[in-house]
């Protein structure tokens, strides 16, 4: 019987947008006069595929936090044309700070978290940077649904490490058969809970061709509610 739930970071109850941040890098760009070659490109598109390889590297252990910061905007931008001597280094910094303040949380989050809440205890496992992860947590009024916030870099290792799920199993005092893990990265958060002997579910809103492999999946957070 399912009585501990652990959520990935704030990728499965925020929805964190690139586009909000944008303001702040189209000011540099104006600076650099060369607003209309980013923004007339596809910006979005190629820095989320980038942060994205970035990220699953990050995620097995391959790059530090510090590489994949100081890389995923300058991949971009070379890859759109622009020299390095043209990118200023402020464009990392205002991301990491700006970037927690735009948050917007999925459809029916509060709501589904407060009907878990009454009927199991909640938890966050994240592999994200754990000042982001933090403020986010703060700024989005999440606190109060999640008895811990287990952050990879307290713990030493990323999901899908077992050692991690092993460490959120252990502070919530819970068994791995009474735990579920809901996540929206395959590899992260599905694939090392079900190597580690704990049913997961995959959040996938952007309705991607499930892989066989994974059991089960939602495409709305409202869907939970008719599960348990």
């Amino acid at each position: 019987m399912v009585q501990s739930f652990g959520f990935t970071g704030y990728g499965v109850v925020i929805s964190y947008k690139v586009i909000a941040v944008l303001c702040k890098i189209r000011m540099h760009c104006i600076d650099m006069k060369i607003s209309e070659r980013i923004f007339g490109s596809n910006f979005i598109l190629t820095y989320t595929e980038n942060n994205h390889k970035l990220w699953a590297q990050y995620h097995l252990g391959k790059i530090t936090k510090e590489h994949l910061r100081a890389q995923r905007f300058n991949s971009t931008f070379l890859e759109l044309g622009i020299r390095p001597e043209d990118i200023p280094n402020a464009f990392e910094e205002d991301y990491v700070s700006l970037s927690p303040t735009k948050t917007n949380l999925f459809e029916g989050a509060t709501e589904v978290l407060g009907y878990l809440q009454k009927k199991y205890t909640l938890h966050i496992i994240s592999n994200g940077f754990k000042e982001t992860t933090l403020t986010k947590m703060r700024l989005s009024a999440l606190n109060p649904y999640f008895r811990n916030v287990i952050i990879s870099e307290d713990v030493g290792v990323n999901k899908p490490d077992r050692a991690i799920f092993e460490y959120a199993i252990n502070i919530s005092d819970t068994c791995v058969e009474d735990s579920i893990m809901i996540g929206d990265s395959l590899e992260a958060d599905i694939y090392g809970a079900q190597n580690f002997g704990m049913d997961a579910i995959y959040f996938n809103p952007l309705q991607v061709a499930k892989p066989t492999d994974v059991k089960q999946q939602i495409h709305n957070l409202k869907e939970l509610m008719n599960i348990f």
